[in-house]
């Protein structure tokens, strides 16, 4: 057996046993047990170095970027490292056909160059706190499912509220977790001033685009450098051209001394969701509804979208942030569908539900509060089946549709009483949304979504236009389409800057997009009603199924489900076997940009910069390059994340950057709902790549020199 087979065997064989590499872990709720295998991984700080509360710590460098991703700060000038897709919106935002930012990479040479992004903000973790105990002293057992849940709220909400009124830079918000049989508060400070530093070209951020999302071998730069700034003071601030660079509590040192199969790897960073815990009943409706709407529906919009962009330069770059967002949740779909009935995900649920049942009934206590649990759970699913797979058609085709629908939507949700800076904030999305919509494509992309929605549900859950179309445009959606964009003011500049100006000669309420709207949201809150009673039900039963597991394996060491907020997770860096006979390996070269390069010219996925490509065939990499010579650009870790993760620091033993992680892999996309430790993998750019990128083909030096580097 050679010696690589052995060692994948081996981590794969610990992953089954000790399970030490499962897990997204709470920083505040990092227990003994969970410590002592990070130590016996190989983790060599001490836990108070990785979590802190009252002094400097590794939890300090890494924020969440957005809201919607992670990053890592990396010097005392406040550079943050994220992904290129996190930074793609604000990439795209600055970008024009005279200066393509997407195509050409963008590099500031001072900070008077850096590009401010007003809707970006980037949230550290303070501290966490164990609120459980006073959260669930408001609850009593005579309350139903509605009052508990109202009055569990109330308390979360008072409790969040609390940290703000302490401190105005602060804030405070309780999560629940296990199914909402725990809740902690966490601690944060937000600063706003976030500027753009660098982004490499698209060739490199995106290289493989949608042909090699989530999937490995991965050649993808995905990197992206902006800056942090605060008042002379070092507080939040909104942007202002006299904020200077933010000074961190604690800068991520950065290593160059690369890694080797088994490496012990930890990821910190900020997961979005995951339903480790949820019923097999949960994960079908999953499957065959909202996935499944993802998959037919942005399949046609995306179609449209692409074509299009691929045709005008203008397009693409209006388009490009968009279609990036929606077909990387299109693919996801694609992927956790195949992934469950490839793993055999409901089968092992099951046989878990089986084992519970049996517990259930042979121990007393639990027998007489739980004998109907998962006869109650089946029935409430089986409830609401169809309105939930409609409401997932209409979301996809309408609410996540056509952007008038989506621009009307906004109008009617907009307070303009609301705090001054939420209302600025909130025009502000307005404009920018209307400013990236050109109306012939919408206008196709409705018609089409008209179509496939009708084509979907029962005719119980067509919303009044489809009487409309009947009864007024002889049932042709085309022609509604092309009526309404013609009637309606908010395709207009004009239109648009008079809600904006609330000029009080413009009745909103008349135009016929904001009529359409409200028969939108009237249809929508619809299903919601004819679910409420059985979606009740399941949110009661999933939270007591998810206690009962704990009880019943009492012994383990249970992580909570990821939520958006700060979570660790460690393990190896480790290839694997993805089928019979296949065996990947746990990093990537240079060398495969260029043979993918080479293998298919023509394909703009794979289309590379001649720059770039001298820069990478001289082989003069520098302190960058391996012990072997040559230019590491990915690797794999088994270490356990999930979206929201993009941008998350991949650390060394020690705590130092070894890269970001950006992606999962292919063969374990089900890893929402049950992690496989021989498949799942987590996908990071190497940081020297992006060192080696930023000097050599940025020509940034002046960055270099800012970095914490441990050679």
């Amino acid at each position: 057996m050679k010696l690589r087979s052995v060692i994948i065997a081996v981590c794969c064989l610990f992953a089954l046993t000790g399970r030490a590499d499962e897990g997204m872990w709470m920083l505040g709720n990092l227990n003994k047990q969970t410590r002592q295998v990070m130590k016996e991984l190989g983790l060599q700080m001490p836990a108070d170095k990785l979590y802190n509360p009252k002094r400097p710590s590794l939890k300090d460098a890494v924020v969440s970027f957005g809201g919607f991703c992670s990053g890592v700060v990396v010097s005392e000038d406040g550079l943050v490292f994220t992904n290129h897709h996190c930074g793609f919106s604000s990439i795209q935002q600055h970008s024009s056909v005279e200066h393509d930012y997407l195509k050409d990479g963008f590099v500031a040479r001072s900070y008077s160059e850096e590009l401010p992004n007003p809707e970006l903000y980037v949230r550290f973790l303070l501290r966490q706190e164990d609120v459980t105990k006073r959260v669930l002293a408001a609850v009593n057992p005579e309350m139903s499912e509605a009052e508990r849940s109202s009055a569990v709220d109330s308390v979360m909400l008072a409790i969040g509220e609390e940290v703000s009124h302490k401190d105005s830079t602060l804030i405070g918000i309780v999560d629940a977790y296990y199914g909402g049989n725990e809740f902690w508060l966490s601690v944060y400070r937000d600063y706003n001033d976030v500027r753009l530093v660098f982004a490499p070209p698209s060739s490199v951020g995106k290289f493989g685009w949608d042909t090699d999302n989530w999937e490995w071998p991965r050649h993808t730069g995905d990197f992206s450098v902006f800056r942090i700034y605060a008042d002379k003071h070092n507080r939040p601030a909104d942007y202002s051209p006299d904020n200077v660079p933010y000074h961190p509590d604690y800068v991520a040192p950065i290593s160059l001394d690369g890694y080797r199969e088994g490496s012990f790897c930890m990821t910190l960073g900020y997961p979005g969701s995951t339903e480790r815990y949820l019923s097999s009943f949960g994960i079908e409706e999953m499957m065959n509804n909202s996935n499944q709407a993802q998959i037919e529906v942005r399949g046609i919009k995306q179609a449209i979208w692409k074509r299009e962009m691929d045709n005008r330069d203008s397009i693409r770059i209006k388009y490009a942030s968009k279609y990036d967002e929606s077909s990387n949740y299109w693919k996801n779909s694609i992927g956790v569908n195949q992934a469950i009935r490839k793993l055999h995900v409901l089968d092992k649920k099951r046989a878990m539900e089986q084992e519970l049942r049996r517990w259930i009934q042979q121990t007393p206590a639990e027998r007489e509060q739980l004998l109907q649990l998962f006869s109650e759970l089946e029935l409430n699913y089986k409830s609401r089946r169809e309105p939930n797979r409609a409401q997932a058609y209409f979301v996809e085709s309408f609410l996540n549709g056509p952007e008038l629908v989506q621009l009307a939507l906004a109008i009617l949700n907009f307070d303009f009483e609301g705090e001054e800076k939420a209302v600025v904030a909130s025009l502000k999305a307005i404009v920018e949304k209307y400013a990236n919509l050109d109306l012939g494509i919408d206008k196709e992309v409705f018609t089409a979504m008209l179509k496939e929605y009708r084509s979907k549900v029962d005719s119980v859950y067509l919303p009044e236009v489809y009487e409309t179309i009947a009864a007024e445009y002889g049932g042709n959606e085309q022609a509604y389409v092309d009526s309404l964009y013609a009637r309606s003011e908010l395709t207009t500049p004009r239109g648009l800057k008079r809600f904006l100006e609330q000029d009080s000669t413009y009745q909103i309420y008349d135009d016929p997009a904001i009529t359409l709207g409200i028969d939108l949201i009237t249809k929508f809150f619809e299903m919601n009603i004819q679910m409420q009673q059985a979606s009740t039900g399941i949110v009661r039963g999933e939270r007591l199924l998810n206690a009962a597991v704990r009880r019943m394996y009492a012994s383990r060491n249970f992580y909570p489900d990821a939520n958006f907020s700060m979570r660790l997770s460690f393990g190896t860096v480790c290839g694997y076997a993805p089928f019979d006979g296949a065996e990947y390996d746990y990093y990537t070269t240079t060398k495969g940009v260029l043979e993918k390069a080479r293998k298919h010219v023509g394909d703009v996925d794979f289309e590379v910069e001649p720059e770039i490509l001298s820069l990478l065939s001289s082989g003069d990499f520098g302190r960058y390059a391996d012990k072997k010579g040559e230019m590491n650009v990915c690797f794999i870790s088994n270490n356990d994340i999930t979206g929201g993760n993009s941008g998350s620091a991949m650390f060394n033993a020690r705590g130092e950057l070894l890269g970001l992680a950006f992606d999962g892999n292919w063969e374990a996309m089900s890893s929402d709902i049950l992690y496989e430790p021989k498949m799942q993998r987590t996908i990071g750019v190497d940081v020297r790549y992006i060192l080696f990128m930023i000097e050599k083909y940025g020509k940034a030096g002046n960055l270099i020199q800012e970095l914490k580097i441990k050679s």
